[in-house]
C-alpha cells in the first residue's frame, strides 16, 4: 500500500512553498498592468475580448474533462492564464466566435489532446494564435489606435514607411497599434518585476532573448535603433510570459539560455527576411519542439552515475 501512495527518488529533494494555483494566479497578477493598459489605449471592446477568452478558456477544459471523466483542474488557473494570453496577442477587433475558436483550438487539441498541464508540447496561446492567423489573417492583421485603422510600428519598419513611425517612448508607454497586450512595454516591465520577486520565473530566458534579437536586427542592418527594435511587437509578452513557460522551456539555467538565444535567433531572422514583420510567435513555437533535445544535451548526470563509454 505504502509503495502506490509514495514515489521516491534519488535525493536532493526540493520543496517550494509554491503550488500551481499560486504560480498562475502569480502570473495573472502580473499580466494585469498589460491588460489594464490594452483597456487604457484600445478602449472597453479589449477588456470584453479578454473576458471571452478567459471564459471560453475554463469553460473548454471543464466541459472535456467532465465529457471524459477527468478530474476537473479549472482551479488551478491554468485555463485562465491560457486564455489572458491568447487575448492578449489578439487585435480587440476581433470578431467574438474567432476568439472563441482559437481558445477551443488551443485548450483542447494544443492541451488536453495531449494529457492536460504539463503535457503540451508548445505554448497553448502561440499555438491559438498561429492557427488563427494562418485561419484569418485578415482580421488577425488590422489594427486601430484612437478609433482610426493604424499600422504596427513593425509593420511600418517592414514596408519602409520610417516617416510615422512612432516614437520609442511611445512604443515603451503602449500609444501604438497592435494586439491588446502587446504594446506597453512598461506594463509589462511591471509584470517582469512581479515574477521575478515572487521567484516564479528566473532572469534567463527574457534576458537573453531580448538581448540576442536586438543585437542580431542590429548586425543584420535592421533600419531603426535598438530600443525602437525591442519595444515594438510582441517581444516583451513573449520573452517574458510565453517564452517562460514551465512546460516547454529547458529545465537547467544553460538550457534556458540556449533556447532564449535561440528564440533571438529566428526572431530577427524572421523580421529581417521573412515574409511576415513579426517573428516572436513562431520562434518560440519551433524552439519549443527542441526543449528535449536541449534538456538532454543541458541536464546535470545523477549522483554517482557512471559515465558511459563507447
Amino acid at each position: 500500500m505504502m509503495e502506490r501512495l509514495l514515489v521516491v527518488s534519488s535525493s536532493p529533494h526540493i520543496h517550494s512553498p509554491l503550488d500551481t494555483q499560486k504560480i498562475m494566479g502569480w502570473v495573472l497578477a502580473a499580466l494585469a498592468p498589460a491588460g489594464l493598459a490594452g483597456v487604457y489605449f484600445f478602449g472597453a471592446r479589449a477588456a470584453v475580448v479578454m473576458a471571452v477568452c478567459v471564459i471560453s478558456c475554463v469553460a473548454f477544459e471543464y466541459l472535456w474533462q467532465k465529457l471524459t471523466k477527468r478530474t476537473v483542474t479549472v482551479d488551478d488557473l491554468s485555463a485562465a492564464v491560457t486564455g489572458l494570453l491568447l487575448a492578449y496577442n489578439l487585435p480587440p477587433t476581433i470578431p467574438f466566435w474567432m476568439a472563441v475558436i482559437g481558445c477551443l483550438f488551443s485548450i483542447i487539441v494544443v492541451k488536453q489532446l495531449y494529457g492536460g498541464l504539463g503535457c503540451n508540447i508548445v505554448n497553448p496561446a502561440l499555438a491559438g494564435r498561429a492557427m488563427m492567423l494562418t485561419s484569418w489573417p485578415v482580421p488577425m492583421t488590422t489594427w486601430t489606435l484612437d478609433g482610426v485603422s493604424s499600422a504596427t510600428p513593425l509593420a511600418m519598419i517592414k514596408a519602409g514607411t520610417l516617416d510615422g513611425l512612432p516614437s520609442w517612448s511611445d512604443m515603451f508607454i503602449g500609444h501604438v497599434g497592435g494586439c491588446i497586450g502587446e504594446t506597453s512595454a512598461a506594463a509589462l516591465l511591471v509584470g517582469f518585476a512581479i515574477l521575478l520577486y515572487k521567484d516564479v520565473i528566473k532572469w534567463h530566458i527574457p534576458v537573453v532573448y531580448i538581448a540576442v534579437a536586438a543585437a542580431l536586427c542590429a548586425l543584420f542592418g535592421r533600419p531603426v535603433g535598438p530600443l525602437q527594435e525591442i519595444f515594438s511587437g510582441g517581444l516583451f509578452l513573449g520573452a517574458i510570459f510565453m517564452a517562460t513557460d514551465y512546460t516547454t522551456t529547458p529545465v537547467t539555467p544553460r538550457g534556458q539560455m540556449i533556447f532564449a538565444a535561440g528564440c533571438g535567433v529566428l526572431t530577427a531572422l524572421i523580421r529581417s527576411w521573412g515574409g511576415y514583420p513579426e517573428g516572436v510567435s513562431y520562434s518560440i513555437l519551433i524552439m519549443n519542439l527542441t526543449v528535449p533535445l536541449i534538456d538532454r544535451a543541458t541536464k546535470p548526470r545523477i549522483f554517482g552515475e557512471v559515465k558511459k563509454h563507447g
